[in-house]
């Protein structure tokens, strides 16, 4: 089984934590549930750089970088993740929306409403603990 090291942002502005649709993927498990945006790590790139390239090139947002929430793992049946979550700021809640369905800047009482991906609804239990 594949295992990707990945990583994600808890993007936060004036209260609210940014929460991100997924779209169609080839695995029912993961399409159209939410997460915090993030992607793999890269050689040489440290998991705050590997975040904060990813969230410019998913959104064109330029994010601050700061103190990690949480590490989880999650196995889904057909790959395995080890995934590093930071707190992150911006100035402004601007983005593109390119690689998303959908978003909702949501308070912390609120994220568990959503339909979340498997791993990041333990990045949510983190978050609200």
């Amino acid at each position: 089984m594949k295992h990707y090291n990945v990583v994600a942002a808890a993007i936060r502005h004036n209260d609210r934590i940014l929460c991100m649709q997924r779209g169609k993927t080839k695995f029912d498990y993961t399409a159209y549930k939410w997460e915090f945006p993030g992607g793999k790590i890269e050689a040489g790139e440290s998991p705050q750089e590997a975040v904060r390239r990813e969230i410019m090139e998913e959104m064109d947002m330029d994010i601050r970088v700061g103190d990690s929430v949480c590490t989880v793992e999650n196995e889904y049946p057909d790959f395995s993740i080890t995934m590093q979550v930071f707190w992150c700021d911006v100035d402004s809640p601007v983005f593109d929306l390119k690689e998303h369905n959908a978003f909702k800047w949501l308070s912390m009482d609120d994220l568990p409403s959503l339909d979340w991906a498997e791993a990041d609804r333990k990045v949510v239990n983190c978050i609200i603990r």
